[in-house]
């Protein structure tokens, strides 16, 4: 299916396969018939994710089907012509399964752990500069060698390879959500979680669950993302009183996925929860840091509570935090992630020049985020779409930008 269609075109695309009236698909969904109609139809917006997962599960296809996910990674001089498919050959390497299966005299010589920590540093950073191309490309190389050292080094070394491994497996399956690679980043985060727990630390094993949280999100599985925050949450909370910021960091960023899983699952009582627990948690960090790539902090939650708003309805309650917060200390993705929020919530409020000034601002800032989130794909397509006549000049470059529109 292209990729120039509303959700509303696509929930209308695979309600006709499916062989479903329009007063089926509706009861299934606690609608009525004339309202999927509007929504077929573009004159309802199909932007929350509850909503959307709801259709998504009475049509019984994934989440991803319906906001178009994932869309094709261009190739750049940051990422070469080696991205996705070298990444999901990396992940289902059958050798990768048990060491049984690998051929140890075949094995190159390892990296040293401080190749292999700068190697990972310059994926994570280009995932949280909004470099996704490159941070694909170079992914797969960095699996292979963090495998190779969790392999082969013994003793302390083997600890700390396995915390690499686990934070590769991690920054993999960063990526891969965010292009909507949502069955790869699973299995990244998946494999991820089990290198954490060889490496005996707890704050890399707190990490992992949060990749692994996002994993269940970006499928649509709310509930199960609740019920691993809870039990995350559970396992970490002794270790917090240490003060080590790396606990707290994840700690507090895997409070925050639960606050979005369960915005998604329409539970306002717990999404409170989870955010004055992250505030609280902010608050004893005392900074916007970055432990273990985390972008955790005061900002990171308020951004949260912008997200959170936004998937809940209360478009007033994001755009009085949103519009006026300060999120230059944050590290692009973050900020763009933000970005994309607030142009929505000016976009459901009717500021149609100010919610395009916002999106063509991201862009500049992330290309590559802009190019692939499903928000700002379904913004313009949206916008295009409304337009009587042609398109004004800015916008018509932008969706052209964005591949959709000829």
């Amino acid at each position: 299916m292209s990729e120039n269609l509303t959700i509303g075109e696509r929930v209308a695309w695979y309600r006709r396969r499916r062989g479903m009236s329009q007063e089926a698909l509706a009861g299934l969904v606690g609608r009525t018939s004339d309202w999927l109609g509007k929504a077929e139809n573009n004159r309802i917006e199909l932007d929350r994710l509850s909503v959307i997962r709801s259709l998504a599960d009475a049509l019984d296809v994934a989440l991803g089907d319906l906001i178009g996910e994932p869309t094709l990674l261009d190739w750049t001089a940051d990422s070469g012509t080696a991205t996705v498919p070298a990444l999901r050959a990396v992940l289902m390497d059958y050798r990768q399964l048990t060491p049984i299966l690998s051929a140890p005299a075949l094995d190159a010589e390892p990296p040293t752990l401080d190749e292999l920590a700068r190697e990972l540093r310059s994926v994570f950073d280009a995932y949280q500069g909004s470099r996704f191309g490159y941070a694909a490309g170079r992914a797969p190389l960095l699996l292979t060698d963090a495998l190779l050292a969790a392999r082969q080094y013994d003793g302390d070394d083997r600890l700390r390879a396995h915390e690499l491994l686990a934070l590769s497996y991690q920054a993999a399956a960063s990526v891969l959500t965010k292009i909507g690679e949502a069955d790869l980043a699973w299995m990244a985060a998946e494999r991820g979680l089990a290198a954490a727990q060889q490496s005996e630390n707890y704050a890399i094993t707190g990490s992992l669950f949060r990749s692994v949280a996002f994993a269940l999100l970006s499928t649509g599985r709310h509930e199960p993302a609740m019920s691993l925050t809870e039990a995350a949450a559970t396992y970490l909370q002794p270790h917090l009183n240490d003060g080590d910021g790396d606990v707290i960091s994840s700690y507090g960023t895997l409070l925050l996925a639960g606050s979005m899983a369960a915005a998604r699952a329409e539970d306002r009582a717990t999404t409170r929860g989870y955010l004055a627990e992250a505030d609280e948690a902010a608050r004893r960090l005392g900074v916007d840091g970055n432990h273990l790539w985390t972008a955790f902090g005061p900002t990171n939650v308020a951004i949260h509570r912008v997200n959170t708003a936004m998937e809940l309805g209360d478009v007033q309650v994001a755009l009085d935090i949103g519009s006026e917060l300060d999120t230059a200390a944050l590290p692009v993705e973050r900020r763009v992630r933000h970005m994309l929020d607030v142009a929505r919530a000016f976009h459901v409020s009717g500021r149609h020049d100010a919610a395009v000034a916002t999106v063509l601002n991201a862009e500049r800032m992330a290309p590559d985020q802009v190019r692939h989130h499903y928000l700002s794909r379904q913004l313009v397509i949206t916008w295009v779409r409304n337009t009587h006549g042609k398109p004004g000049f800015e916008l018509h470059q932008l969706a052209k930008r964005m591949h959709v529109v000829g």
